[in-house]
C-alpha cells in the first residue's frame, strides 16, 4: 500500500516503476530520433531565393547532394554505355557517323537496361545522338534511325 507522498510496495510499485523506466527510456529515445518532434529542429538553411544559382538545389554538402551527384554519374555511365552498344551494333554510313534503327538497338540494348528509350533521351539532351521525334515507342517506332554524333 501507499502511503502520502510515499513510493508504491508490492505489484503496483513494482509496475510503476518498470513503466517509469520504460517512458525514460523512450524519451531518449525520441530525443535521438530525427523523425520525431521532440528530436529538435534540424539545423536548415532558409531557401534561396529566385535568380539565386543555389535556388532549386539541395545544401552543398547534404546526402541529398550526394544522391544527386551519384544518380548522374550512374546515367553518365548508362550514356556510354548505350553510345557502345550502338558503335557495336550500328553501320557506319556514308558521312562517317554510325547509325543504327531503334528496333535493332531496342532488341540489343534491353538485355543491358529496361531505360533504353531515357538513357536515349539523355543522350540525345548532351548532343551524343540525333534521331526523329520526341518520343521512340517499340513497335511503333522500330525503324526511326539513331545516328551517333561523336
Amino acid at each position: 500500500m501507499e502511503g502520502a507522498g510515499g513510493r508504491g510496495r508490492g505489484a503496483v510499485g513494482d509496475l510503476r516503476r518498470s513503466w517509469q523506466s520504460w517512458a525514460d527510456d523512450h524519451i531518449q529515445y525520441q530525443q535521438k530520433n530525427p523523425f520525431s518532434g521532440e528530436a529538435g529542429p534540424a539545423p536548415r538553411a532558409l531557401p534561396a531565393p529566385r535568380g539565386d544559382p543555389s535556388y532549386g538545389r539541395p545544401p552543398e554538402g547534404s546526402r541529398t547532394e550526394q544522391r544527386g551527384k551519384d544518380a548522374h554519374s550512374q546515367v553518365g555511365k548508362e550514356v556510354e554505355e548505350l553510345c557502345m552498344v550502338i558503335r557495336r551494333t550500328g553501320e557506319v554510313g556514308e558521312d562517317g557517323l554510325v547509325s543504327v534503327t531503334f528496333g535493332r538497338l531496342f532488341e540489343t540494348y534491353v538485355t543491358i537496361s529496361n531505360k533504353v528509350v531515357g538513357i536515349l533521351l539523355r543522350a540525345r539532351k548532351h548532343g551524343l545522338v540525333r534521331f526523329e521525334g520526341e518520343m521512340l515507342w517499340q513497335g511503333k517506332d522500330d525503324d526511326v534511325v539513331i545516328t551517333l554524333l561523336e
